[in-house]
């Protein structure tokens, strides 16, 4: 394990290099492109007879569990690490904007993405269940706030679009995976939870992260008030991070929205009232760098995993089909209630343009995806999660900034 963390390592200082040096795109945008240029190269020379290179690649991929090393361990320390610079007076002012996003949101692009493959599918030639469409709806709807935050940040958005983007993002993917674990589970056995069954779900899961990320935040404020010296303080945030997340693990609450309240309480009473200055310094750059780090092998990650997916004709037509759904879901989930409710979201007028198309789908949906049993329905929908991820980063990260200016500068 130790021997492909260094390779990963090495890669991905590698292409970075490479993008800052000749390329010049946003670093996980510039990493993951290449990445995936890379892979297409060596898929080639497999093809011409040289496949050695191309072999080591997948066999270096099949020994990583991409599923457990995000879920279980960079998304704790992604999370917690985007929430630490979100400004918790503003998002309060937002908190019913992106609390319906989140939640309200999330649901409805779930039944709108999951209906609307499941009528797709068919005409292609790929007929799956309903519960297994609903499936990809739930791990395919969460925006991911890796992909999102980075990325508005370079576009430049204003402060008030920006905090609604940001904060939907953070909590939609608990959300998500909430939806995701009760719909597998009727997908899986053939019928649908209870209500009370359900609601008693979501309760547990979500209320129990928000309640845990409360706690760990009291507690961590109190700790880090208590001291002043910079090197164990930020030893407690990194060892409160991943002590936290565990702990999630073992209670079966939702880690992510415990990590993002707990980065939230940090970065805003714990930086203001229990650190120095020489404290706040260096918890900042060290959250800042274990950010930047964990960006850039995660989309070198998603850029080689290419080499693992199957396309072919039917396929290939249906990913085109689930990626036109997924943003048409994401425009009436998002964009409609923000352009038409304008009483309840007070944006600008062009926000709802932005807010739709800088709903970026990243890591947690492959994840999610590669976390399902083996199978033909697996195997189909990673597909699908592999080409909806990949044009979101590619296509609407690399266009968000002129939506930006578009829809909202140039008022």
């Amino acid at each position: 394990m130790f021997e492909i963390l260094v390779v990963c390592l090495v890669i991905t200082a590698l292409l970075a290099y490479v993008n800052h040096r000749f390329v010049g795109l946003p670093t996980t945008i510039g990493v993951m492109a290449i990445a995936m240029l890379l892979s297409l190269g060596l898929i080639a020379l497999d093809r011409l007879g040289f496949g050695a290179l191309r072999e080591y690649e997948v066999a270096m991929l099949r020994s990583i569990d991409f599923s457990k090393l995000l879920m279980e361990g960079m998304l704790s320390l992604l999370l917690f690490a985007g929430a630490l610079h979100i400004d918790l007076s503003q998002l309060r002012a937002h908190r019913w904007q992106v609390g319906l996003l989140a939640v309200a949101g999330t649901a409805v692009s779930t039944a709108i993405v999951g209906v609307g493959l499941w009528l797709l599918l068919p005409l292609v030639g790929l007929p799956l269940s309903l519960g297994y469409c609903l499936v990809f709806g739930a791990l395919i709807s969460p925006t991911d706030p890796i992909a999102v935050i980075g990325i508005l940040k370079s576009a430049n958005a204003p402060k008030n679009v920006n905090l609604v983007v940001s904060g939907e993002s953070l909590f939609n993917d608990g959300v998500g995976v909430v939806l995701f674990s009760m719909l597998l589970t009727m997908a899986t056995r053939g019928e649908a939870p209870g209500v009370g069954e359900g609601a008693l779900l979501l309760l547990h899961e979500a209320g129990g992260g928000l309640l845990l990320g409360a706690v760990l935040g009291g507690v961590l404020f109190a700790l880090l008030r208590s001291i002043d010296n910079y090197q164990v303080e930020v030893l407690l945030t990194l060892a409160g991070v991943l002590g936290g997340y565990e702990l999630a693990s073992l209670l079966h609450v939702s880690g992510p929205l415990a990590m993002v309240v707990a980065g939230l309480i940090v970065g805003n009473h714990g930086r203001a009232y229990a650190m120095s200055d020489t404290t706040r310094h260096h918890v900042d750059l060290f959250w800042e760098l274990i950010d930047e780090i964990l960006n850039a092998v995660l989309f070198v990650l998603l850029g080689l995993e290419i080499v693992l997916i199957a396309f072919d004709g039917p396929v290939i037509a249906a990913a085109l089909g689930a990626i036109a759904i997924a943003l048409f879901a994401r425009l009436l989930s998002v964009g409609v209630p923000v352009a038409m409710l304008r009483r309840v979201f007070p944006l600008p007028d062009g926000a709802w343009k932005v807010l739709t198309w800088g709903g970026l789908r990243g890591g947690i949906s492959v994840a999610l995806a590669l976390s399902l049993p083996a199978g033909p329905q697996r195997d189909l929908l990673l597909a699908l999660t592999y080409a909806v991820v990949v044009f979101s980063i590619l296509a609407q990260g690399l266009t968000i900034k002129r939506v930006v200016v578009r829809s909202l500068k140039g008022e």
